[in-house]
């Protein structure tokens, strides 16, 4: 066993030796751009252009530069935002589907040359870049290959225009870190007054390797994201989440941008032929652009910091998006919510235990790779074997017992990422215990775990494809995720808590009090069948620091209610499913709540889909003892549902009841009716 700490003698002789040659490197390696790029790990999406205006996410092409006219546009607030929250740079939609610029292109009228916005003058690309630099960010262009809008989209003559638009942004602007084609393209638009369907072989039709060589003639240091790379690919969904195994491999020459079946690459591959990492791309809303009715949607830290552990935590970066609001402006409560994520991460990797602790490993290759290395800060210095030993372990030693939940490596990935199998353990009594296990490392593999306490712990590297090359290791307690848990209710009225992370304690109470610890700990799901209120908290039981407060004023349970409707699908409406929802053709929901009750009120909750309809604008509620003879409970308007789609929560006088309808009298958008979730108030 080599150790940290070496016999003077043994010193001495190290002085004497040569530095051995380098490992091999197992194809493919990384170019000098995406090691650079790989260095940024975090940085932010701007999604800004005339969907904001529109309220749409993919706008159809028809939109008039009119439209575009932000009051209070500020780049350096989306720059500033994200110097603070840690990013590394951003990029911004530079031109959507839709085909509105965002510079004044000499190529198109459809364009802010053309807006009201700085009177025709403005140039959102130039202060985008300016704002960026000012803050230390790298700037990156967003560019949409299809266009809804240009009348030859599907001809040769739109890859003409499509190069002549590059080349403006990559020449006019400085230098570009990352040029990001999307892979949707193709489809029905308004393609200079067409209004038709456009299909384009997506493989052929851009000739993209062209492409990419403008870009890199102009661009030499940018990296090229899509599908298919060719520097950088899609993680395969929107959720910002790689994979417990995630290869920056990738047979690249099989894939294309906006190909059908790209999931079964998204991974990546573990004899891929080229170095294509992954990028995880998500919305801090479920929408990419701002829609007030998603002002309530902003993820929570809890999810956030889900986001973070999937992402940069599994070999990929993480593109986190803002959808800048009609002001310009990120909104107040999307800066809160990434502020809350910076310094939750600053909080979990303030202190590396592993820098108080001593190393031993099982071998090394030499001077120059001992297991010092391990620890010194200096992704370039690294740890490695003889070669043809690919099974090997590192020990360290704190020096006394210690507490942690977090344990990060990263491979030195210059030299080909390897690792196949790895796993850690504890002693304990002489003995070695696994604490947890995986797969790939790349460029950064966070392990998270319960609380673990030890003197000593071992990584062993299982398996790879070559002999194990790692550049850091980390050990970090971080500090327990106090936030407010989540209170849910089956309609049988079964009620679950769920705390941000599972080594919490969780109290709670249903009498209105507010809860206490060590008093009535929440040990599993329990019955609230009637109106009650249930606060609770988290409690981390090594601290005794709580959470804030988490609230829920429950009604009367819905299990035994019934809709009348014959069709089937309308008890998504009751379901306590707030993700699910019933659209009524005849704009009515009636229910038999099985029983006659004092009814003081309903609650409503709109459809919460992505892509919602049918919000219930003005509304009638009636109701009977028998659902033959319908009486008038209330009537009126839900004022402001387009832009602020939460519960809508009506009261009235006391009124008998046991059958209710609840009338869709008017929509904000003339579709049906639909219903999210209905309530009543007894109390």
């Amino acid at each position: 066993m080599k150790k940290f700490v070496w016999p003077f003698f043994a010193l001495g002789l190290s002085f004497c030796q040569e530095k051995v040659a380098p490992p091999e490197p197992v194809l493919p390696v990384p170019h000098e751009r995406q090691i650079a790029w790989q260095e940024l790990e975090f940085y932010g999406f701007v999604h800004f252009n005339m969907n904001t205006f529109s309220d749409r996410e993919w706008g159809f092409g028809d939109e008039k530069p009119e439209q575009f006219n932000p009051t209070a546009l500020d780049a350096r607030q989306w720059a500033r935002v994200a110097k603070e929250a840690g990013m590394k740079g951003l990029i911004i939609t530079a031109k959507h589907h839709d085909g509105f610029v965002l510079w004044p292109s000499a190529y198109t009228e459809h364009s802010v040359k053309n807006s009201p916005w700085r009177n025709g003058k403005g140039d959102l690309i130039r202060e985008f870049v300016d704002a960026c630099r000012e803050y230390g960010l790298k700037a990156g262009i967003y560019y949409s290959p299809w266009d809804r809008n240009h009348p030859d989209y599907g001809k040769p003559e739109y890859i003409t225009y499509m190069r002549n638009q590059l080349t403006e942004l990559l020449t006019n602007y400085g230098e570009i870190y990352e040029v990001w084609f999307d892979g949707a393209n193709g489809g029905t638009g308004w393609y200079g007054g067409a209004n038709e369907e456009r299909k384009v072989d997506k493989f052929s039709y851009y000739d993209w390797p062209a492409t990419h060589e403008l870009v890199r003639k102009l661009q030499p240091n940018a990296m090229m994201f899509s599908d298919a790379g060719p520097d950088v690919r899609w993680v395969g969904n929107e959720h910002g989440f790689a994979y417990e195994t995630t290869w920056s491999n990738l047979m690249r020459d099989s894939v294309y941008a906006g190909m059908p079946d790209f999931d079964k690459w998204a991974s990546g591959q573990e004899n891929g032929t080229h170095w294509v990492p992954a990028e995880s791309d998500v919305s801090i809303r479920p929408g990419w652009y701002y829609h007030a009715y998603e002002d309530h949607k902003v993820k929570t830290l809890p999810e956030l910091m889900e986001i973070y552990y999937k992402s940069i935590g599994q070999n990929s970066s993480l593109l986190i998006n803002f959808p800048v609001d009609r002001r310009g402006l990120i909104h107040e409560k999307d800066v809160e919510a990434i502020l809350q994520l910076a310094a939750k991460i600053k909080e979990d990797f303030s202190i590396n235990l592993a820098q108080e602790a001593s190393f031993e490993a099982s071998s090394d290759r030499g001077k120059g790779y001992e297991v010092e290395n391990l620890n010194d800060g200096n992704f370039d210095t690294y740890w490695t074997t003889p070669d043809g030993q690919i099974q090997a372990s590192v020990e360290m030693d704190f020096g006394k017992p210690v507490s942690f939940n977090r344990f990060l490596l990263q491979e030195y990935v210059n030299l080909g990422q390897r690792v196949k199998a790895f796993s850690l353990e504890k002693e304990v009594n002489g003995t070695w215990e696994k604490i947890a296990e995986g797969t790939t490392i790349g460029h950064k593999r966070i392990l998270r775990f319960a609380d673990t306490e030890a003197q000593k712990i071992r990584v062993n590297f299982l398996d790879g494809k070559g002999i194990p090359v790692i550049s850091e290791i980390g050990v970090y307690s971080a500090p327990a995720l106090l936030f407010p848990p989540k209170i849910s209710r089956t309609p049988a009225g079964q009620v679950t808590l769920t705390a941000a992370e599972e080594n919490l304690d969780i109290y709670f109470t249903t009498d209105g009090s507010a809860p206490k610890p060590e008093v009535n700990r929440y040990s599993g799901e329990f019955d609230v069948p009637d109106a009650a209120t249930v606060q609770a908290i988290a409690v981390d039981p090594k601290t005794g620091k709580s959470s804030g407060l988490g609230r829920v004023d429950f009604d009367l349970a819905k299990g035994s209610w019934k809709p009348v409707q014959a069709d089937s699908n309308a008890v998504k409406s009751i379901d306590e499913n707030p993700q699910s929802y019933w659209t009524s053709s005849k704009n009515e929901l009636i229910l038999d709540l099985g029983k006659e009750i004092s009814l003081k009120g309903f609650t409503y909750l709109p459809m919460q889909a992505r892509y919602p309809s049918g919000y219930i604008a003005e509304y009638g509620l009636e109701v009977s003892l028998d659902g033959k003879s319908w009486k008038s409970a209330t009537r009126g308007e839900f004022s402001n549902i387009q832009n602020s789609p939460i519960e809508q929560t009506v009261r009235f006088d006391p009124i008998p009841a046991r059958f209710v309808k609840l009338k869709g009298l008017r929509t904000t958008d003339g579709n049906p009716s639909t219903f999210g979730e209905f309530g009543i108030l007894t109390r």
